[in-house]
């Protein structure tokens, strides 16, 4: 997914407190994102529920984050001939 579980549910507390709030868009996370950050919220029947913990109700197991350096990613971008980035 291109969206932490702490990006997730930071989006997830906005729309509940907007009235008029329409959908949240929800990608299940891998098992080795979810082992590093626990979640106390939950998807159940199409619904995305924030679950009973302080905060937005993620926490960092930094244990289990140091098992998984930082591996930088490629990621492509084309540029004109005078350096600007567009679309390809």
């Amino acid at each position: 997914t291109d969206i932490s579980p702490v990006g997730l549910a930071a989006q997830m507390h906005l729309g509940l407190a907007i009235h008029n709030f329409g959908i949240q868009e929800y990608m299940q996370h891998g098992d080795r994102t979810n082992q590093v950050f626990r979640q106390s919220f939950t998807f159940t029947d199409g619904y995305l529920h924030p679950g009973d913990e302080p905060g937005l109700g993620v926490s960092l197991d930094v244990d289990e984050a140091g098992k998984y350096p930082y591996e930088q990613a490629y990621l492509p971008f084309n540029r004109l001939a005078d350096g600007t980035v567009h679309d390809w």
